[in-house]
């Protein structure tokens, strides 16, 4: 296989969608799958079993998720953004089943527009900070995501609520304190509701806490006759895809070994951007052979970080950068010119499918 190359393994996304399985199956639950995290046609399709919808956070991403659910005949396509425009509105209307306004202003402008068209709902912020970094949190100080819950009051044409205040949080707690300060707030307009859709931000990798989520909802859906809908993104897809990546040059540099990869950080972004330390498959925690690992643009704090090897590497050494199934691809770019990886899905019969390919001709297209 050519490097670099973006990997997804379906059994893995698979096995995260099945557990909410039974929760769908015995309450008023909904599961929808965030495109935003990772928006590849043959990705969603296959995920299509599995989900009842899907959440856009733009309309190119609505469109696409409207494209993707009528191969299956049902679903419901389900957005909220910051940055509504006048001119999408319609659009919008024909391509989304539920819709959730940002502000009290655009209310005023659209919930009118909207009327006895889809699902009018209110995106809201509950105002309680998880995350200590502010470029996470949905609750930051003058956020932009959603209408301060103490501004919330019933409105004519109101259908539901949506918040989301986590990023990646593998306890449910985050999730408990809200719903106890919005049913505090809010309790009146919750029995006036037909759905909540409480977001993502949630990976649960330990049984027992899936287990606790499960009992959250179930009363939530009992207490208030409400379908509950939840959207992850990260929590479905991020330990599903990989960054497979060789070693093309060696040497050294003040004493310290330099390994240059043919990628970059450019198409593992958050590397650079959050100081986010990947996860080296073969890489070790003993003092082996250390190299730091560099990518191969012209931008000098391309550096992936020092990591240790059993053996040393050579020029043409595989290297797999794990867990980089969410908001890689996304936001992968070709700086230098540098193309962008290809990308596989590894199936349920551990095959491996190219589902994309780039040239100098897509690179020259993008370019105009």
């Amino acid at each position: 296989m050519k490097t670099p190359a973006y990997i997804f393994d379906q059994s893995k996304f698979t096995a995260r969608l099945k557990q909410f399985s039974d929760l769908r199956q015995k309450t008023r639950f909904k599961l929808l799958y965030s495109v935003k995290a990772l928006p590849f046609p043959a990705l969603l399709e296959a995920m299509l079993p599995y989900v009842d919808g899907f959440s856009a956070s733009s309309l190119f991403e609505a469109k696409l998720a409207r494209e993707v659910l009528l191969k299956k005949g049902q679903g419901s396509v389900h957005i909220t953004t910051p940055g509504f425009r006048a001119d999408e509105i319609a659009e919008l209307i024909e391509v989304c089943d539920f819709l959730s306004l940002n502000s009290l202003n655009q209310w005023q402008r659209f919930s009118e527009q909207l009327a006895h068209s889809l699902n009018a709902g209110l995106r809201v912020n509950p105002r309680l900070s998880f995350l200590n970094d502010d470029r996470y949190d949905p609750c930051r100080e003058y956020s932009k995501l959603g209408v301060s819950i103490e501004q919330v009051e019933w409105l004519d044409g109101l259908s539901g609520l949506h918040f989301h205040t986590m990023f990646g949080s593998e306890s449910i707690e985050p999730l408990i304190k809200t719903l106890e300060k919005i049913e505090h707030v809010l309790g009146d307009v919750l029995s006036k509701l037909d759905w909540i859709n409480i977001g993502g931000g949630y990976v649960f990798n330990d049984p027992a806490v899936f287990e606790q989520f499960e009992t959250v909802i179930i009363k939530l859906c009992e207490r208030y006759d409400l379908t509950v809908y939840f959207e992850p993104g990260k929590g479905i897809i991020n330990d599903s895809g990989e960054l497979q990546t060789r070693v093309i040059d060696l040497f050294e540099s003040e004493d310290k070994q330099i390994a240059v990869l043919d990628t970059s950080v450019c198409h593992h972004p958050e590397v650079f951007e959050y100081q986010m330390r990947p996860t080296i498959k073969q890489a070790n925690k003993s003092t082996g052979y250390s190299y730091l690992l560099v990518g191969c643009s012209c931008k000098s704090g391309d550096l992936f970080g020092e990591y240790s090897f059993d053996a040393p590497l050579e020029i043409g050494s595989q290297l797999n950068i794990s867990d980089v199934g969410a908001y890689s691809f996304v936001k992968a770019s070709r700086f230098n010119g540098i193309n962008l990886p290809d990308v596989y899905i590894k199936d349920l019969d551990s095959k491996f499918i190219a589902i994309k390919k780039y040239s100098y001709e897509a690179y020259r297209q993008y370019l105009c």
